[in-house]
């Protein structure tokens, strides 16, 4: 699990409004919730807009300074001219380099959803000697505009520059959490309206080297605030064969990436679904991991989705894009409305990586409590509960779970609950990651489509 009952990053995000939540006597249990009929019914209302830039015609529109549009079966974007130089001091090195870069700057994007968060995703090559950051500037609903926030500076290895989020990014109306920008007080009515993105594409000064960018969007949402979701019904009896791997055999191993195995669930989960697509590490790749080890394709996930500033492997973009390195893969961090999307998805061949935080005793057979944890959907029961891989497991055999669908589907989709202390903490409104083929099936495709991902 990630950092299990530690304090999460992100618990500050429900900080502001966690006192004006009224009716909250006591932590609301596994006990509590029922699937019976007076559950209220599904609202309807929007709560999240996805805009993502794929396509040739996306990336010819905007702004660029250096780059081109490429052409081809994955269209993308890449350096043509250096726009300039600029030296960058990597923080955690204290290494200082020269870099060219050039630049793409998207069209204003209105969201059909006015957010109070807002997580960029991005899919990208970036060979030695290059690396990326991605930014968004935003108008608010008052009519101000944000500053340009840095919500990644990324390359898929580490020998270049640390991969890493910038904190300390606020400006007295929204912030930047590691991977999130969020309105600072939602209960003022305050709003993301539109946003744009801004790619820096950075290479070794004198070289033709290049990243290249596939695809770049962000996830705005407004999930309302809720200790607990209405009922879904169940629709699907099916499981996919996803490849099952336990974060716990890695306790104690490379601890400088967020502690060993011990937090390694974001990282373990991703590289079970980039191998149910077929993504492999070639014995060149994992040559570096120390061969006693066990299932070594799994400490190359930790180090290569590990961000330096937060010190953890639980980025989520970062994890998409890691996924995004394998050959034909897409990543995407998006929210999902139901345990119903979660179906249309499995219906269709698409697993999903989910995150969500609990007490022990709110899910029926886990054996832990955590302020954060990722695990894999593969599927459902005939009754309808929710079939895991739960990397929070004492071995790779164990890690298939059967959770019971009205615990499972709370605990994932509500915004607050209490924590062990019965104070007021933010749940995660239904997080997850998306791994999916870059040209996807027809009915793929329709699923995808189905939940807001296109």
């Amino acid at each position: 699990m990630s950092r299990a009952e530690q304090p999460s990053r992100r618990i500050v995000l429900a900080a502001a409004v966690a006192a004006a939540v009224p009716g909250s006597a006591g932590p609301a249990l596994a006990a509590d919730i029922t699937a019976d009929a007076k559950a209220p019914a599904p609202v309807a209302t929007p709560t999240v807009d996805n805009r993502a830039w794929t396509s040739y015609a996306d990336w010819r529109s905007g702004a660029a300074q250096g780059t081109r549009a490429l052409a081809g079966a994955r269209p993308g974007l890449v350096i043509a001219t250096a726009a300039g130089t600029r030296d960058y001091t990597d923080p955690h090195t204290g290494e200082r380099a020269t870099w060219e870069y050039a630049t793409w700057t998207s069209p204003v994007h209105r969201l059909t959803v006015p957010a109070t968060e807002a997580i960029a995703s991005w899919n990208a090559h970036t060979p030695g000697g290059t690396w990326l950051q991605i930014e968004l500037e935003g108008t608010y609903s008052d009519g101000t505009a944000t500053p340009w926030y840095v919500l990644g500076r990324w390359a898929a290895g580490d020998q270049d520059m640390r991969r890493t989020s910038v904190d300390g990014q606020s400006d007295g109306k929204s912030s930047v959490w590691t991977d999130t920008f969020a309105i600072d007080d939602p209960a003022t009515g305050l709003r993301l309206t539109s946003y744009r993105l801004r790619l820096t594409l950075h290479r070794k000064p004198g070289t033709k080297l290049t990243p290249t960018v596939w695809r770049a969007g962000a996830m705005g949402s407004d999930v309302p605030d809720r200790f607990t979701v209405p009922a879904s019904t169940p629709g699907l009896d099916r499981e996919l064969t996803v490849p099952r791997y336990s974060q716990e055999i890695h306790i104690g191993q490379y601890p400088e990436y967020d502690n060993g195995g011990e937090a390694w669930c974001s990282p373990t989960s991703s590289q079970m679904i980039v191998e149910y697509w077929g993504g492999r590490l070639t014995p060149e790749q994992l040559a570096w991991v120390d061969p006693a080890y066990a299932d070594p394709q799994v400490c190359h996930a930790a180090r290569f989705t590990f961000d330096y500033q937060y010190d953890g492997c639980g980025n989520w973009p970062f994890n998409a894009a890691y996924a995004a390195t394998f050959k034909d893969l897409q990543g995407v961090v998006t929210r999902l409305g139901s345990l119903t999307d979660l179906e249309t998805l499995i219906a269709a061949g698409i697993p999903a990586i989910t995150s969500q935080s609990f007490l022990k005793e709110e899910l029926t057979g886990a054996g832990y409590g955590t302020a954060g944890h990722l695990m894999t959907v593969i599927g459902f029961t005939a009754e309808g509960d929710v079939i895991a891989n739960d990397p929070n497991s004492p071995s790779n055999e164990a890690v298939r779970r059967v959770y019971k669908r009205r615990e499972w589907e709370n605990i994932w989709l509500r915004t607050k609950r209490y924590n062990a202390e019965g104070k007021v903490v933010s749940g995660t409104g239904g997080i997850c990651y998306l791994y999916f083929p870059a040209r996807p099936t027809p009915r793929r495709r329709a699923a995808l489509a189905a939940v807001g991902v296109l």
